[in-house]
């Protein structure tokens, strides 16, 4: 990536904006395993969103939830990498770093299972009933 474009004072196209941000979620997808993980229980919950056929207001929530977890996902790698970038060598700050970034990715799976749990526990206790 040319970091050139980016100096001070130079503003960069807004589709080529698109394209960094494009590029660095291709990255997540290939290089992080937990990633790949949240891309495949998205496709499953968003498979059961259509299959229960769920309300507006559950997919906001649903919606809310993946885009979340992928955004918190994309920061704790960023975190990672720019901690990783800056010393070689084992920092308590630097592992500090690396562990609040994950804990926040964690806190919002967990927030995440919860929502889906509310969600579609009525649909599937109907399902079998």
């Amino acid at each position: 990536m040319n970091m050139d474009s980016r100096g001070k004072g130079k503003t960069i196209p807004l589709l080529r904006s698109f394209a960094y941000a494009i590029e660095g979620i291709r990255t997540a997808i290939i290089a992080e395993r937990n990633m790949r993980i949240h891309l495949l229980f998205s496709f499953l919950v968003i498979g059961g969103s259509f299959f229960f056929s769920i309300t507006r207001m559950e997919w906001l929530f649903i919606i809310l939830a993946i885009s979340g977890m992928f955004a918190l996902e994309l920061i704790n790698s960023a975190i990672e990498r720019v901690v990783d970038l800056v010393t070689e060598e084992y920092h308590p700050l630097a592992k500090q770093a690396k562990d609040l970034a994950a804990g926040a990715v964690f806190l919002y799976a967990i927030f995440s299972v919860i929502i889906g749990i509310i969600v579609f526990f009525p649909y599937i206790r109907e399902l079998f009933s």
